[in-house]
């Protein structure tokens, strides 16, 4: 049986460095994920002037300045392709009293930020965008800010996060209003750091986030879970691949986040979950996953939010289903990294799967658990998750699938390739494409 160590949760560790940024005192934490976004969001907390320093790998020490404490940059703050790194840090700046430029690279300044922009604007921020309301993007903020309410016209942890941050930095009550719960690690993190929180249930089945200003919060000593997104990759290779067993040691497993393993349950995936403990205040387990054949499903748009970054890799799973699987309610993946329905779909068509695309969503027919053609080059577009995604579909293809760029994959899962390989998995091609072993 192989074993995979996944990184650290990004979406925790992005959120432990800013907590920690602004607790009074010492946090440390470990199982840090040490990928590219989760780096530009420690070098811009020291750009901003807290003590952000790698005791280790995946140790971590953030010295705090305190809610209101941090300071203006010198420069403008580079955030790379990490669009959480961006939006919860322009939530920070909203509620302090000075000027912080957020640049980003070519994929990053395509990303919208009209949907963080306007609340915190509402919060006094006076924020300058490109045209589009993309980065570059200068934002001076007003401390205190002022107390918000605000119902999110999409489900988005992003933009709730941001809201939150800034209200932390005003004077009453801050309440963000979601219309399906999304990732909750903002939350768990505040609470458990002193602030003054509640998350209450909405008639309609979302959730009310309130916070209150200026508290002090407690440092940390916090041991980071492995991120569900990121296991997502070996996990579905386990089950492509005939008489595979893998075991994938202490995966997050919040429930605003475990959306993929339950669509893969209910496709007939093979995965045991054993030692189920909190870790840092998640719900962690230990996966054991072996090779499955599996069947087409239809996805609910509710459920969308719990497994917002895994329907790539979802896809691919449902490429080797038996049947016709339906994911609606996704436009959300129009705006992330990539058009992530767009690219997929170009991809698995070149690799002669059937898709059919919509503007939310796509269904793919599956092979029913024979291999597809394969024999395709797929364009990423600079985007981590499509190409771990077609680097997995390689081990189920009768040809070699080439991608254009594995340089991405780092920005969430440094070693991937070399984890894959270490299972006999795949090999690198010539360029470092991957290719089928």
């Amino acid at each position: 049986m192989g074993r995979v160590e996944v990184p650290g949760d990004k979406s925790i560790s992005h959120r432990a460095l800013m907590l920690g940024a602004l607790a009074v005192g010492t946090s440390t934490f470990t199982g840090l994920l040490e990928g590219e976004d989760v780096l530009a969001t420690a070098a811009a907390l020291r750009a901003l002037g807290a003590s952000v320093r790698r005791l280790g790998p995946g140790h971590w020490q953030v010295d705090g300045v305190g809610v209101g404490g941090l300071l203006q940059p010198e420069g403008a703050l580079d955030l790379g392709n990490s669009g959480t790194s961006a939006r919860l840090l322009m939530g920070l700046a909203a509620g302090h009293d000075f000027l912080a430029t957020f640049v980003g690279d070519a994929s990053l300044s395509r990303r919208p930020m009209a949907r963080v922009i306007e609340p915190l604007a509402r919060m006094g921020a006076d924020i300058l965008a490109a045209p589009g309301m993309r980065l570059p993007a200068t934002v001076r903020g007003l401390c205190p800010a002022l107390p918000l309410e605000y119902r999110l016209p999409v489900a988005s942890a992003q933009v709730k996060s941001a809201i939150l941050l800034a209200g932390l930095h005003a004077l009453g009550a801050t309440t963000v209003v979601e219309p399906l719960p999304t990732r909750d690690h903002t939350e768990r993190l505040l609470a458990a750091m002193g602030a003054d929180l509640s998350v209450v249930p909405t008639a309609d089945g979302g959730r009310a986030v309130r916070v209150h200003g200026f508290p002090e919060l407690r440092p940390q000593r916090l041991e980071i879970p492995a991120d569900p997104s990121s296991a997502a990759f070996p996990l579905v290779a386990a089950l492509l691949v005939p008489g595979s067993e893998v075991h994938l040691p202490g995966v997050g497993l919040n429930p605003t986040r475990d959306g993929a393993l339950r669509t893969l349950l209910a496709m007939g995936a093979d995965v045991r979950i054993r030692e189920r403990r909190e870790v840092g205040g998640e719900p962690v387990g230990d996966l054991f996953v072996r090779s499955s054949a599996l069947h087409a499903v239809d996805t609910a748009p509710e459920d969308v939010p719990a497994m917002i970054d895994e329907f790539p890799i979802l896809f691919v799973a449902a490429a080797l289903a038996r049947g016709r699987s339906l994911f609606r309610g996704l436009g959300e993946l129009r705006v992330k990294e990539s058009d992530r329905l767009a690219a997929m779909a170009s991809g698995l068509t070149a690799c002669g799967v059937k898709v059919e695309e919509f503007p939310d969503g796509l269904a793919v027919h599956g092979s029913g658990g024979a291999p597809v053609p394969g024999g395709a080059w797929v364009d990423v577009r600079m985007d981590h998750r499509i190409a771990m995604s077609f680097l997995v579909l390689s081990l189920a293809a009768r040809e070699p699938i080439t991608v254009s760029d594995v340089g991405p994959i780092a920005t969430s899962f440094p070693g991937f390739v070399s984890v894959m390989e270490a299972l006999g998995a795949c090999a690198l091609g010539p360029g470092s494409a991957p290719v089928a072993p």
